[in-house]
Formats: structure tokens, C-alpha cells, sequence
């Protein structure tokens, strides 16, 4: 087993968010979210990371910040559809082999997170690496903005072959339930082949795209993580991210 050796890191954001506007834009710590996402990206020293902008806004505070960002095409229906976009633009030779899809709302997203969804390209085998944890708390689970993830693992396992994507509580029975979390690790040419599929049955029922994969026969992985980071998806998400910088900043004075 051997990893990809190039790997590129590629963190999609668009302005237009209906529960918090202009949301890679809001200021934490005296700098933009999608700047702090992109140096935990940086952190994980992986590869060169790209931020694949809808907007030129956005690109200008990746620049500022020292960082390269893509203009991308803000009608392009997805992050995934975004990172494959910006690949194209900056390597179309295919100098890298393999792209992580970073998602642009997690500031304190750990690198080691994000190095672990790549490990499990190690495997010939697997198409895509994404992460999940064991559900702690149980209102999670009638929460559709949670997704569940099934995975068969063996006593001990921490990593397996995801089976099936949900946002409803599965599987039934008595066994542990996990939690996804949208890090996607990708082979180069398991992403071209990804955004070149049509939208599924099963992804159209449950809104979400990575069942469009599962349907066409790629297969994804699961790492089993102890934590993720908050997604900044409202106000109070916001609010709470910003509080967690504000201690961080405490601490080291």
C-alpha cells in the first residue's frame, strides 16, 4: 500500500449562505474565516492549498493573507464541483494525484483530522477518504443537519468501508451510530469521475451528494476521529467559534 504523492488541498466558499450572508467573510480574531480554514490547511502539510472562490472577494482575502485562491463559477452546484473546477485551473497537467476537499466553514478544523481522511488512500482499493465519530449526543439523531453514517467496523477498528449515508437516525438495533464529517480526500481521477456522474436517485431523496459515489460503485472509506471542529453554519455558531479564538487568545497571553 502506498499513499498518492502529490496531494493538493482545495477549500471551496462562495458568499451566498442563507443563514449567515457572506459567511468566508466574518471576521474571527481580526481576519476572515476562510483565511483561518485556510491556514489549518497549510497546517496539515500535506501540499500546496487552494481556495476555489465563487467570489472575488473572497479571493482578495486569501491573497492578502499571503494564500492562492481560483476564481471559480458561482453557479456550480456544489463544493465538489468547486475543487474540481479549481484543480483544473492550477494543475491541468495532473501533477497531483490527489485532492482534499476542505470544507470553508470549519476555522478550527485539526490538521491531524485532515491528514487522516488522505491516509486512507493508502489503500489501492479506496476511492475516496472521509471521517466520522460515534454520536454523542442523542438529539443528534433525529437532527437531519447531522448525517449518519453506516459503517461496519470490527471490535477495535478504527477505520472502514462506508455502506450507506443518512440523515435520518440508521442503522436500527443495538451497536454505536456515527457521525459524518465532510472531509473528502479523493484520488485525481476518482473526482473527474465523480462530477462527471449525474445526480442520483438516493442523492436527490437524501441531499447528499456522497451516496451519488456510493451508487456508481466507488467506494469510500471512513477514519474514525475523537472530535471535529464546529461548523459555522448561523450566527451562533459564529458566536461560539469566536469565543473559542477569544480563549485561545487568553491562554497564550
Amino acid at each position: 500500500m502506498s499513499l498518492p504523492q502529490n496531494p493538493l488541498i482545495v477549500i471551496p466558499a462562495r458568499l451566498a449562505s442563507t443563514r449567515l450572508p457572506q459567511k468566508p467573510l466574518a471576521e474571527i480574531a481580526g481576519e476572515p474565516m476562510i483565511v483561518h480554514v485556510w491556514r489549518c490547511g497549510v497546517r496539515a502539510g500535506l501540499g500546496p492549498v487552494v481556495v476555489a472562490a465563487a467570489e472575488v472577494e473572497i479571493a482578495r482575502a486569501i491573497e492578502a493573507a499571503g494564500g492562492t485562491a481560483v476564481l471559480t463559477d458561482p453557479a456550480l452546484p456544489s463544493g465538489s464541483d468547486r475543487a474540481h473546477a479549481a484543480v483544473q485551473a492550477v494543475d491541468p497537467a495532473g501533477r497531483h494525484d490527489a485532492v482534499i476537499n476542505l470544507q470553508g466553514d470549519v476555522p478550527t478544523v485539526a490538521p491531524e483530522a485532515i491528514r487522516a481522511a488522505f491516509a486512507l488512500l493508502a489503500d489501492p482499493a479506496v476511492d475516496i477518504g472521509t471521517l466520522a465519530l460515534p454520536v454523542a449526543d442523542p438529539r443528534a439523531l433525529d437532527m437531519p443537519g447531522a448525517v449518519k453514517a453506516v459503517v461496519s467496523l470490527p471490535p477495535g477498528a478504527r477505520s472502514g468501508r462506508a455502506l450507506y449515508f443518512s440523515r435520518n437516525r440508521v442503522p436500527s438495533g443495538d451497536g454505536p451510530l456515527y457521525h459524518h464529517f465532510g472531509i473528502y480526500a479523493y484520488r485525481r481521477s476518482a473526482l473527474a469521475r465523480f462530477v462527471a456522474l449525474p445526480p442520483s436517485p438516493l442523492e436527490q431523496r437524501e441531499q447528499l451528494e456522497q451516496l451519488r459515489a456510493l451508487e456508481a460503485g466507488m467506494r469510500i472509506d471512513l477514519a474514525l476521529v475523537d472530535s471535529v471542529p464546529v461548523e459555522v453554519n448561523t450566527p451562533a455558531d459564529l458566536e461560539k467559534v469566536r469565543s473559542l479564538f477569544g480563549s485561545h487568545v487568553a491562554r497564550k497571553a
